[in-house]
């Protein structure tokens, strides 16, 4: 793997007001975050490991929104990738005022027959990195007093399925807690639990998309505006959509093993 750099634009303002940290930031959830936050005014910190792409997006961004980008080409199942990012979150002389952990990727196969170097460097950016990165981005909201964190997640965290549900699973309950725990500090943590969602990530696995359910994709626009507004509500779990909300309710109360032959569907 390529080891991680750092490109800054001259332009970055020292100061701004709100700057989103955007993980996973040139496609999918990851750019449609970014858009929508640009459309607030917030200034950008974008995180991928594809420069060019980072600069294509981040061009981009301007153009459209004219906020202020800067962008950090890192790989996040890395350790270095990972403190590189850390450092810039624990800058609080440039404060990141909402961190978005949306990195992530799925693994074909199940767990025994998988590789576990691959398995762990799975569960590594789906459980490790945002809780590195939590915790850089929480020291120093605590400081400037307020911020806010979103984790995206997914609804396999109600179901019992294979490493990527449990990772979820993980995300969503260190939310719950969180966003209760640091409240009095002024500082939200959302988990943020989409279905199947037209994006690169089923393509990446290779999933045959026609055995799933026409009904059952969302958009990246509706599942993100719904989280962002979950997250400036203050809660601590947003399921984007009544139909996921009526499948997670019943994936709570059905017996595991028929939740569990449901869930290989998919995601």
């Amino acid at each position: 793997m390529a080891s991680p750099t750092q490109h800054t634009e001259t332009h970055y303002s020292a100061h701004p007001s709100v700057t989103a940290l955007i993980t996973g930031a040139t496609s999918g959830l990851g750019a449609e975050f970014a858009r929508q936050l640009a459309a607030q005014g917030y200034s950008l910190v974008l995180v991928a490991r594809d420069q060019e792409r980072l600069d294509a997006t981040a061009e981009s961004l301007r153009a459209r929104y004219a906020v202020q980008v800067q962008t950090l080409s890192a790989d996040l199942v890395t350790e270095a990738g990972v403190q590189q990012v850390a450092n810039r979150l624990a800058d609080s002389n440039q404060p990141v005022t909402t961190l978005v952990n949306n990195a992530g990727y799925g693994l074909a196969g199940n767990f025994a027959d998988n590789d576990l170097a691959e398995e762990l460097a799975h569960v590594g950016i789906h459980v490790r990195t945002p809780l590195i990165l939590s915790h850089a981005a929480l020291r120093t909201m605590a400081k400037i007093g307020g911020g806010r964190i979103i984790n995206v997640a997914s609804v396999a965290a109600f179901t019992p399925r294979g490493t990527y549900s449990a990772s979820k699973a993980f995300l969503v309950n260190f939310s719950r807690w969180a966003n209760v725990f640091y409240h009095d500090r002024g500082i939200s943590v959302t988990a943020i639990c989409p279905g199947f969602v037209h994006t690169e990530f089923h393509d990446r696995m290779k999933v045959d998309k026609k055995s799933i359910p026409s009904w059952s994709w969302l958009e990246p626009e509706e599942v993100v505006r719904s989280g962002l507004t979950d997250a400036m509500a203050g809660r601590s779990v947003s399921i984007p959509s009544t139909k996921y909300k009526i499948i997670t309710f019943l994936a709570r109360v059905a017996p595991d093993a028929l939740v569990a032959r449901l869930a290989q569907r998919g995601r």
